[in-house]
């Protein structure tokens, strides 16, 4: 307390800045997309480590895996005969677990709107070496035309594009009688956007987005078309170990009862069952839902009233309530030769890290020049309340330096 009460001084208006600073400062300076913001109250002494030391294997160590996945699908409403599993890796060796066991059998359509998507698209036609692959891609802000997809392929896609702050408005453009699967990269949108369970057959994720988790562990979910899909179809090419989910042309449902297929970090393990009781806690997956809504209603209503900034994402529906972007429309900014306009959000950052108002919020490296503010459940409604007043500080703090300079 008395740190805050330090900073709080040292930022109190002064008549040689731009304009007054806003006395009122968020309680947490996190808004990074990745790792992002632990839950409020977070502390190491809430993580029970009476299983530090002892083997995964263990009955104890099974039972704290078993607790997670159990936490998880009961969280997310997940179907009874949806499977769900603890794998390596993050969301990456999720995705990659699915791409490399499952397609091969059908054509693939592709889509790709941000950093993310455009990975998998290099995987599928430069590692795997489909021959029957369309990919569909739009600029960052758009979403390609879900129309033109073709259900009778497989269909790899992010829910959220965490790069480019766009979203898929909703399932109903995913056909009900697909012949393909549907993959689903659903990291930065899972515990905080409704995700339509009869429309997806593979979802993954990690903790370390909505719940605030920690890294290196992965989250797959199977339907059971999916299940049929591992055990019917034999890849034509080699499969590495943390990939493989059969064994004899079965599933191995191990997996998904916490029989990790490599030693996993039990930390990380402890550290997702506190987030996932305070989800509960919270009213689970509608508290959670609520919280995300209210940090997007928020920066709708500031949008609505800047002169300088606008979302990133084209249309209302399609924006992101997890990685809000956002990109400066101000006349006078785009009139700057383009190394300087890509400097200004660098600039604000810098600024706003300084003051420790906002840490991580530049825009992703290959997204156009901007901010991103992580609104994920994690993240206090009030904090990004708190923030939005000093982004128009530091950009008129910022124009000010560019224009005497």
């Amino acid at each position: 307390m008395a740190q805050n009460a330090t900073v709080n001084a040292s930022v109190t208006a002064n008549s040689n800045d731009a304009f007054a600073k806003p006395n009122l400062r968020p309680e947490s300076p996190n808004f990074s997309s990745g790792p992002c913001k632990k839950r409020p109250g977070w502390s190491a002494d809430a993580l029970d480590t009476r299983v530090l030391g002892r083997s995964h294997r263990s009955k104890f160590g099974k039972a704290r895996m078993e607790e997670v996945i159990d936490r998880s699908r009961a969280v997310l409403n997940l179907p009874d005969d949806y499977l769900l599993g603890v794998v390596p890796a993050s969301d990456t060796g999720a995705v990659e677990m699915a791409l490399w066991s499952m397609l091969g059998p059908r054509g693939v359509d592709m889509l790709a709107w941000e950093s993310f998507g455009s990975l998998w698209v290099t995987d599928v036609l430069k590692q795997l070496n489909l021959p029957d692959v369309r990919v569909m891609e739009a600029d960052y802000g758009k979403l390609p035309d879900l129309g033109a997809v073709d259900f009778d392929h497989d269909v790899v896609f992010t829910w959220n594009g965490t790069t480019a702050g766009v979203r898929v408005p909703n399932g109903d453009w995913i056909a009900d009688d697909r012949k393909g699967l549907t993959i689903c990269d659903a990291t930065s949108a899972i515990f905080a956007m409704e995700l339509p369970w009869d429309k997806l057959d593979v979802v993954t994720y990690s903790w370390q987005k909505v719940l605030g988790g920690e890294g290196g562990h992965g989250i797959i979910i199977l339907s059971p078309r999916a299940v049929e899909r591992l055990e019917s179809h034999t890849p034509a090419w080699p499969m590495p170990k943390i990939f493989r989910m059969t064994k004899g042309g079965k599933l191995i449902d191990g997996i998904f009862r916490g029989e990790t297929i490599n030693t996993p970090s039990m930390l990380v393990v402890e550290d997702a069952i506190d987030a996932l009781k305070w989800a509960e806690g919270i009213g689970g997956l509608e508290g959670l839902l609520k919280r995300t809504r209210q940090n997007r209603a928020y920066l709708d209503a500031w949008l609505a009233d800047s002169d300088w900034a606008v979302d990133l994402a084209d249309t209302p529906e399609t924006a992101s309530n997890t990685s809000m972007c956002i990109k400066i429309i101000d006349p006078w900014a785009l009139s700057l030769p383009a190394e300087k306009q890509a400097a200004l959000p660098k600039r604000i950052s810098q600024i706003l890290e300084a003051e420790e108002i906002a840490m991580d919020i530049n825009g992703y490296r290959d997204a156009p020049p901007g901010l991103r503010i992580w609104g994920g459940a994690t993240v206090e409604p009030s904090d990004v309340k708190a923030l939005l007043p000093w982004l128009d500080w530091a950009y008129a703090t910022v124009k000010a330096e560019i224009q005497a300079d």
